[in-house]
């Protein structure tokens, strides 16, 4: 089946019922998204389809198929950080680290979707689980994200 993924065209042969993620991890080797839980809870697995954030170790490869699909690879660069990585630094948000991926990708298409969201904007959005409890950052880090995208200082 082909696969749309940041922006290029990939051939898998995963069995079609074949979780996203693992096609991403084992036969893609994108290994920036995490496994975490296997059940849609924790957020960890989180990538854009056609824009939207969705829980890849649930969604069925087949489901996905011919969408456009975003990992945490095309977020930003090393030389040109996504402002969202940008703040997450600043705001020393990663502890662990590992719910991180997951993390930005949801802070991401919230930020596509609300360019200045509310502190409820962001509660509502960001259903990722942090064993490490930084959601005081997280928030504080996608507020400052929002202001660099405006145009603001970070």
């Amino acid at each position: 089946m082909e696969l749309h993924i940041n922006g290029q065209s990939r051939t898998s042969n995963a069995d079609p019922s074949m979780p996203l993620l693992w096609v991403l991890r084992d036969e893609l080797n994108l290994t920036g998204t995490k496994f975490g839980c296997g059940v849609a809870a924790c957020g960890a697995c989180t990538v854009h389809v056609d824009s939207q954030p969705v829980r890849s170790c649930v969604m069925p490869v087949s489901a996905v198929a011919n969408q456009k699909i975003k990992t945490i690879e095309s977020l930003g660069t090393d030389d040109q950080p996504h402002p969202l990585q940008a703040a997450w630094i600043a705001e020393q948000v990663p502890q662990c680290g590992y719910c991180q991926s997951g993390m930005l990708m949801a802070a991401a298409a919230l930020l596509d979707k609300k360019p200045q969201p509310t502190d409820a904007d962001i509660d509502a959005a960001m259903s990722n689980l942090c064993r490490c409890g930084t959601y005081q950052r997280v928030r504080a880090a996608i507020h400052r994200a929002a202001a660099m995208k405006k145009g603001g200082a970070a």
